[in-house]
């Protein structure tokens, strides 16, 4: 764990934990120490139950994984939340458990990639900002240049089947959505 002081709080919804990739990066930043990772239950079914969905072949893979994540980070798991569920409006309903987990975990940010479901006015009100998994990374990686690197390297060099280059590895951010994060991991592509 780092020695960063006052780390932000940010919920991470169920879309970002989706994509392996996304998934891998947030975990290892948070898992440095760059912030600290919050979900709730249900952010963690929702994620579980539509990549079975999407992969049934994977079900024993993804319930693993899902073990392995509440055993890495058990601080992490935010609950007591529900109360105050109904006192939250939103475009859409189904999302209002995120919000109401990011009000009782003090949380800063709500990932995700669903920006319109978390409007800034309401989200204000709680002095939380929706951010996409792109921006969250980029900013944070600005902010700890070398930790982040070092944890972008870590999270390539895991990979070994197929291994990836430095290029290769920028490529797949890229290929996933992290245009913003792929870019400064090119700036310091020798560390990487």
């Amino acid at each position: 764990m780092s020695e960063i002081a006052d780390r932000f709080v940010v919920v991470l919804d169920a879309n970002v934990l989706y994509p392996f990739r996304v998934r891998d990066v947030l975990l290892s930043f948070a898992e440095a120490g760059l912030y600290r990772a919050r979900w709730s239950a249900q952010i963690l079914d929702e994620w579980k139950k539509k990549l079975i969905q999407n992969k049934p072949h994977l079900e024993a893979s993804v319930l693993s994984q899902e073990e392995a994540i509440i055993e890495a980070f058990p601080e992490a798991l935010i609950s007591g939340f529900e109360p105050i569920i109904p006192s939250l409006n939103l475009p859409d309903q189904n999302d209002c458990h995120v919000l109401a987990a990011a009000i009782v975990s003090g949380a800063q940010h709500i990932v995700t990639e669903n920006l319109r479901d978390f409007p800034a006015d309401v989200l204000g009100r709680y002095g939380i900002e929706a951010v996409t998994a792109d921006d969250f990374l980029s900013s944070t990686f600005e902010l700890y240049p070398m930790p982040a690197i070092k944890e972008l390297a870590k999270v390539r060099q895991s990979y070994d089947n197929p291994a990836m280059t430095q290029s290769e590895f920028i490529m797949d951010l890229n290929r996933y959505g992290l245009v913003k994060t792929a870019g400064l991991a090119r700036d310091m592509k020798e560390f990487l």
